[in-house]
């Protein structure tokens, strides 16, 4: 009995520090994130509408897996609008603002994220009623923002902004078709030194995509310095016939690694997939 009090108490006592940086976790979206962002609006915490999948400790926090799953279908009638993805202990926590359009076929999206410290990850979607639900998952990392860019930087910037799509599967008309979107970009965080100059680089990221079909939106998203070097998306779809599958990536400078305010417009790159059902 003793012995058994003894471990429940050694289980309890190593769960303290995840709970305690889940409870600052907590503080930090309360008190900044959500007022910030959701302003007095209802939010509910759900797995029902998406739910996260993501590794509990990354191996490499530079480029952690993370895939959102929608649980509901996209139908005219009833789908979801946006998700909105946030690392609370990131020094600049927005990851992106993904948006979806019935002709997405599902509100699924995959991608590798920069994780700079133990944290929640969160994605909140909206349904085109307006209805708010937030799901988590916490993740264990560390330096993922401030990892080093690497030698390579020159080969990196000749190849930059080439794109190239990659089709999962089969396309049949009418059904949800997962693509891959692969951009070729260092997304330079702000906080990285070049391994060749020993300078920290300025700020350098995709910061808008847009994937039609046939001149529909699929796929619209906001993103930042989270997203891992050369940005690669996972999606969805749906061809109701042969047609033009086409991403335009828009990148910017700025001036520091934790403010918008000052920022330059960078090179907007086109590519363009041909889609035969």
């Amino acid at each position: 009995m003793k012995y058994s009090k003894l471990l429940s108490a050694i289980f309890i006592t190593a769960l303290l520090p995840f709970a305690a940086i889940a409870a600052e976790d907590e503080k930090i979206w309360n008190n900044v994130l959500k007022p910030e962002y959701f302003a007095r609006q209802a939010i509910e915490e759900s797995d029902n509408v998406i739910e996260l999948e993501a590794p509990v400790r990354a191996e490499d926090p530079a480029l952690v897996p993370f895939k959102i799953v929608s649980k509901i279908k996209q139908t005219k009638e009833h789908y979801i609008k946006k998700i909105l993805v946030l690392v609370d202990n990131n020094p600049f926590p927005f990851v992106g603002d993904f948006e979806f359009t019935p002709e997405s076929g599902k509100a699924d999206i995959a991608m590798r994220i920069r994780v700079n410290s133990n944290s929640n990850i969160r994605a909140i979607a909206q349904t085109n009623d307006g209805k708010l639900t937030m799901t988590k998952k916490f993740v264990k990392a560390s330096g993922g923002c401030s990892a080093p860019i690497g030698a390579n930087l020159d080969e990196a910037m000749k190849r930059l902004g080439k794109m190239k799509f990659r089709l999962d599967g089969d396309v049949k008309v009418g059904e949800p078709t997962s693509v891959q979107l692969m951009i070729s970009h260092p997304n330079i965080t702000g906080m990285q030194m070049d391994q060749v100059t020993r300078f920290v680089k300025k700020a350098h990221f995709v910061k808008d995509v847009k994937v039609s079909f046939n001149g529909k939106p699929v796929l619209t998203a906001k993103t930042d310095i989270a997203i891992s070097t050369d940005p690669n998306f996972r999606f969805y779809f749906v061809p109701e016939k042969a047609g033009d599958l086409k991403a335009e990536v828009t990148d910017t400078f700025c001036e520091t690694p934790t403010k918008r305010d000052v920022c330059t417009k960078g090179e907007t790159y086109t590519e363009t997939f041909k889609i035969q059902p």
